[in-house]
């Protein structure tokens, strides 16, 4: 300033504090000395507001941290539970379709079986019907051929006499 001033001085021919711009600068630097201490107060307070408001965001996320951090854990556990539970789901699961496969294996072979012994009771009673069936024709072809015998061979007096005699034993034969 002193360089500025002897400057003006060297300038003008008149001394530094007698220019206008000397007193200028001297009422801006008290203007500034007036208003700095009631600027500061009020710099130094929204700087302190903020800094409190930035130390409240500061706590409120270390307690957020803390808090997922908590919670994080018990994700952690109660996911592990579950891998866990679905484990024993799935050897549960397993431990039934095996006893369920041995199950249906089994019954399985007792419908077969079933199913086996009712073929041979249908084939035992096919065989029977046949026999039937033939035993039926046998006696048909039987008594046709004693008939076309019979009416060959019998004359009608020995067919009277043999009707007379089945007649006679029929009562016996009833009985």
């Amino acid at each position: 300033m002193s360089a500025w001033a002897a400057e003006t001085a060297a300038a003008h021919g008149e001394p530094f504090y007698a220019t206008a711009e000397f007193w200028v600068m001297v009422a801006f630097v008290i203007l500034v000395a007036f208003a700095f201490k009631p600027l500061f107060r009020i710099a130094v307070t929204a700087l302190d507001a903020r800094a409190e408001t930035i130390k409240h965001q500061i706590d409120e996320a270390a307690r957020l941290r803390e808090e997922a951090q908590g919670l994080l854990a018990t994700y952690q556990r109660k996911q592990r539970d579950a891998m866990k539970e679905t484990g024993d789901i799935l050897d549960q699961a397993r431990d039934e379709a095996a006893r369920q496969a041995s199950r249906a294996e089994e019954a399985v072979e007792a419908s077969l079986k079933r199913r086996e012994r009712t073929a041979l009771e249908r084939i035992a009673q096919a065989e029977a019907r046949s026999l039937e069936a033939v035993r039926g024709l046998a006696v048909d072809i039987a008594v046709d051929a004693t008939r076309r015998v019979l009416a060959e061979t019998v004359t009608d007096k020995k067919a009277h006499a043999l009707v007379a005699e089945a007649i006679k034993e029929l009562p016996k034969k009833l009985n």
